[in-house]
C-alpha cells in the first residue's frame, strides 16, 4: 500500500476506521525527512493491513501542535486508536519493520485494559 496524506480534516477518520496507522510527520525544507521518505514508501508496499501517513508540519500546523512535534521525522503508530510508538529520528528498513511487527504482535486487550487501569488511578 502506498502512503497517504493525511490532512487535520481526513485525520480522526484515518485513525478511527484503520486498525494500525503508522505516521510520518515531515516537512519539505528538512533533509532527513528527504532521506526517510523513500525507506517509509517501501516498507509500506509490504503491509497490505496497514496504513502509512504522511503529515506535512507546514501545511499542518495544527496537527504537529497537537501532537507536540518538535524535531522531524517524527513517527507515529497507531493501533485501535492507541499511540504505541512516538519517536523523533529515522529509522531503518529492518528497525521501520520490526516496530511495526512488535505493534502488530501485542495483545491489545491487555494493552486497553492498562488504559482503563491508569484511567481509574
Amino acid at each position: 500500500m502506498a502512503t497517504v496524506d493525511i490532512t487535520a480534516d481526513t485525520f480522526e477518520e484515518t485513525i478511527e476506521k484503520n486498525d494500525i496507522v503508522v505516521v510520518d510527520f515531515w516537512a519539505e525544507w528538512c533533509g532527513p525527512c528527504k532521506s526517510f521518505a523513500p525507506i517509509y514508501e517501501e516498507v509500506s508496499n509490504e503491509y497490505d493491513d496497514v496504513v502509512f501517513g504522511k503529515i506535512d508540519t507546514e501545511a499542518e500546523q495544527e496537527l504537529g501542535a497537537h501532537f507536540q512535534i518538535r524535531s522531524i521525522p517524527t513517527l507515529m503508530i497507531f493501533r485501535e486508536q492507541v499511540v504505541l510508538y512516538s519517536q523523533a529520528g529515522m529509522l531503518n528498513n529492518s528497525q521501520l519493520k520490526e516496530v511495526i511487527n512488535k505493534v502488530k504482535e501485542l495483545d491489545m486487550t491487555e494493552v486497553h485494559a492498562e488504559i482503563a487501569k491508569q484511567a481509574d488511578a
